[in-house]
């Protein structure tokens, strides 16, 4: 894994302008990109992806445009090497689920609801020559999709939280988790996910910084059985959360 001059993943926008030579008309004089350009955005990120974790990324149109430093610092915080894991809810990009196969080594199954998307996530699993098993969701979480009997040493998602649709964000599909503080997709992925973990198996979700959000998970995940830990790391300028609920 790269390392830069100051320590910490990145990569520097010459570095990415050799490997896209098109982002060199979002460069600035001052040799800055303008990230208010989604087309900008995408570029950077699938070079970041290509320099730093060796995937080959196709971005949706009109998806998230995933930053996978971020999703690999969400991965350290629970994953270890050679387990069998289930992503709830791959996106588009699918990069979450090919990091845990490459970098961890684990054996993958992700999930996708959007057909879209899944057409995007199944295309870069594909490109990029992984095992993952995608499966298509139509509608549910866990249950009615993964066979009965099926368990998991973890399943990890970066699930929908806001509260009602979003302008120029998200897709509604990708970003209204209902309930309260848009807990409501949380709370029940992680109910559903008892029955299928394995022993000593977890649940790990990737969160905004929203201590209303993070609080009504937690309650519910401890009323459910669950030992909740929350790892707060930073992002950039952002603050992000790895809530993860062992259990018992």
């Amino acid at each position: 894994m790269p390392l830069w001059k100051d320590g910490k993943l990145g990569l520097p926008v010459r570095e990415a302008v050799k490997l896209f030579p098109e982002l060199e008309e979002y460069v600035d004089e001052r040799g800055r990109l303008d990230f208010s350009d989604r087309k900008a955005r995408i570029l950077y990120n699938r070079a970041i992806a290509k320099a730093l974790f060796g995937l080959e990324i196709e971005y949706h149109p009109r998806g998230l445009v995933t930053p996978p430093i971020s999703r690999y610092l969400f991965l350290k915080t629970f994953l270890r090497e050679g387990e069998k894991v289930l992503e709830i809810g791959t996106g588009h990009t699918a990069m979450m689920a090919l990091m845990a196969e490459r970098l961890f080594d684990c054996e993958v199954t992700a999930t996708e609801l959007d057909d879209e998307f899944f057409e995007y996530a199944r295309r870069n699993i594909e490109r990029n020559l992984a095992k993952v098993r995608l499966i298509k969701s139509n509608g549910s979480i866990i249950r009615g999709v993964i066979p009965e009997g099926e368990s998991f040493d973890v399943i990890f998602s970066a699930p929908p939280y806001y509260e009602r649709p979003t302008k120029g964000v998200l897709t509604e599909r990708e970003g209204v988790g209902g309930g309260k503080y848009g807990e409501a997709f949380s709370v029940r992925l992680i109910e559903e996910a008892r029955d299928y973990l394995r022993p000593g198996g977890r649940v790990a979700l990737f969160l905004p910084d929203k201590e209303e959000l993070i609080n009504a998970i937690t309650e519910k995940g401890e009323e459910l059985g669950y030992f909740v830990r929350d790892v707060k790391f930073k992002v950039g300028t952002r603050w992000r959360h790895s809530l993860i609920l062992n259990k018992a």
